[in-house]
């Protein structure tokens, strides 16, 4: 058992991350101990990251205790540097957390100055001299590294500074003078943030929070008005959309609602959060109320633009993309799903069934009906229904390549009474091999009016092989 974190007042009394507990029991008799829970830590990290999405979308993890906010661009809109560390600094505090927090040129330098002890904010003229004092420690080596260095006096970022660069990286490989090189902005070193960056982002900051759902709903509305001018002008529109609602007292909801075909109506995208808000109506708890409330555009797509009135067809589908979309916000994508055609030989790799928005993207559904009968007339007839796999059978014919004359399934014989085919199907050598078998599939029906589709995989002539008979699907 061992200390794998400390509070101040168990720092005053010499304790150390990383010391036994016996030990530390030894050092201070009354020692409160809890059970570490790195899963729970974890979460609570990820919530105040969701939390810092209000200064930044660039949020990465830093370690199992820290954050690293990509904040070019967006000090302005808090007042400048100074005006950003103090409002985290407030808000974070407020909470009942300590937090050291350090503005720098680079990754490597705030993150140096954050837990070593340097100025809240550094410039890069002043990058080297507030690095200089920093132990070695602060470049992000290893501990093994560290006490390498250590060891022929390197204990400072200036030592490092001032060593020839060649004996250190021929007797300590390259990494301590490439983080030296990155904390001081020679060499980049970009941050990868925990969420992928929406395409297009608008926000509304509350001087009075807001508690009720349908005031949620008419600023989702509103902001989706304010991102259309942009779709528009990239001639795309919105296939995933995400609604951050931001609570007073720090939780951040997350609502995604899809559509299956590209949108920018904001009366829509209003509707879809509204259905998706009425199942998690109960989630969504207002406490004291929300200050914060953004969305964003996740996923686009092309635009095309047409005249409804001048196009029966298209009202129709215009219809059916509404309904899907109010099914899928209220019961997910999973509530409807429908066969889309795959490229494949084998009838049971043939289709799959999709999320209904998946389907819709693949194709005009009015025509799915004309495309199934086309490939019926080319491909002869196909049964309803097919077994999620082929089943094998025993089969009696009266010459070896011809038609069954009756077969047994599921401890039943059945005789057949009449046979249509063969219809070969071949291989797909391209993924079974140059030796995979091919199927003759026969239409049959026994003498109690049932039909059934079954095939021999197979040939006689090979006799390497010896055929075998399955079961595929039942006809009407």
């Amino acid at each position: 058992m061992r200390i794998t974190a400390l509070d101040e007042m168990a720092e005053s009394f010499g304790l150390r991350v990383g010391q036994g507990l016996a030990e530390a029991r030894a050092i201070c008799a009354k020692l409160d101990v809890l059970e570490a829970d790195p899963g729970a830590d974890r979460a609570f990290l990820d919530a105040i990251a969701d939390w810092c999405d209000r200064y930044t979308p660039l949020v990465a993890l830093d370690g199992e205790d820290g954050l690293m906010l990509d904040v070019t661009g967006c000090t302005h809109l808090f007042g400048g540097e100074e005006r950003l560390v103090e409002d985290i600094d407030r808000r974070l505090t407020a909470f009942g957390l300590a937090v050291r927090i350090s503005v720098g040129p680079t990754p490597g330098c705030a993150r140096a100055c954050s837990r070593f002890g340097g100025p809240q904010r550094t410039s890069s003229s002043e990058a080297a001299a507030i690095l200089a004092p920093l132990p070695v420690a602060a470049l992000r080596l290893e501990p093994q590294t560290v006490m390498d260095l250590a060891r022929v006096g390197l204990k400072t970022v200036g030592d490092l500074l001032a060593a020839p660069r060649p004996p250190i990286t021929r007797r300590f490989g390259a990494t301590p003078m490439l983080r030296l090189d990155q904390a001081l902005g020679r060499e980049g070193e970009p941050i990868s943030p925990r969420r992928h960056l929406p395409l297009l982002s608008a926000e509304r900051r509350l001087a009075e929070p807001i508690m009720i759902q349908e005031q949620v709903l008419d600023l989702a509305g509103r902001l989706a008005a304010g991102v259309k001018s942009s779709l528009e002008g990239r001639g795309e529109g919105g296939r995933l959309f995400e609604l951050l609602v931001f609570r007073v007292d720090g939780r951040v909801f997350r609502i995604e609602v899809g559509a299956s075909a590209p949108l920018r109506d904001p009366a829509r995208i209003r509707s879809l959060f509204e259905e998706r808000l009425g199942v998690l109506s109960d989630e969504l708890e207002a406490g004291f109320g929300f200050e914060l409330v953004r969305l964003n555009v996740l996923l686009s797509e092309p635009f095309d633009v047409h005249q409804p009135a001048l196009a029966d067809e298209q009202d129709n589908r215009e219809d059916l993309v509404r309904f899907l979309d109010q099914v899928t916000a209220r019961l997910g994508e999973r509530a409807l799903r429908l066969p889309v055609s795959l490229a494949s030989h084998w009838p049971e790799k043939a289709t799959m069934h999709a999320p209904a928005t998946e389907a819709l993207k693949s194709g005009d559904p009015s025509s799915w009906g004309r495309r199934e009968g086309a490939t019926r007339r080319v491909r002869g007839l196909r049964p309803l229904r097919l077994l999620d796999r082929p089943e094998e059978v025993e089969v009696m014919s009266t010459v070896p390549d011809g038609p069954p004359a009756s077969f047994r399934w599921r401890r039943v014989q059945r005789r057949i009474l009449r046979a249509e085919g063969p219809e070969r199907l071949a291989p797909e050598w391209w993924v079974d091999g140059e030796d995979a078998a091919p199927r003759d599939y026969f239409r049959i029906e026994d003498t109690d009016g049932q039909r059934f589709w079954i095939y021999r995989e197979g040939l006689y002539e090979r006799r390497t092989v010896t055929p075998t008979w399955f079961l595929q699907g039942f006809f009407a």
